[in-house]
């Protein structure tokens, strides 16, 4: 079962604990996690179900490729890591 790791300058703003949740892409995957935390879901994605801008999401260490419907593939004992991208200068 794929595991979902938030990272802690994430849960700085909004409770979201480690995770883990069946599903073969990283839409199924989080949409299950975030049944049981809506307030989670919110911060990560937008209404449309994109991920937001200020976000960033990695599967075993490789940055997903599809921000609006996360279709990428997440393997049976994959990991996804959900942080909030640092910006600046």
């Amino acid at each position: 079962m794929p595991r979902v790791v938030f990272t802690a300058n994430l849960q700085r703003h909004v409770a979201c604990p480690e995770a883990e949740a069946n599903g073969a892409t990283v839409r199924a995957v989080l949409d299950a996690v975030f049944a049981a935390n809506p307030r989670a879901r919110l911060y990560v994605v937008d209404e449309q179900g994109a991920l937001r801008r200020h976000m960033a999401i990695f599967v075993d260490g490789v940055a997903i490729r599809d921000r609006v419907r996360l279709s990428d593939a997440v393997a049976e004992d994959g990991e996804i890591y959900v942080m909030q991208s640092l910006t600046g200068g």
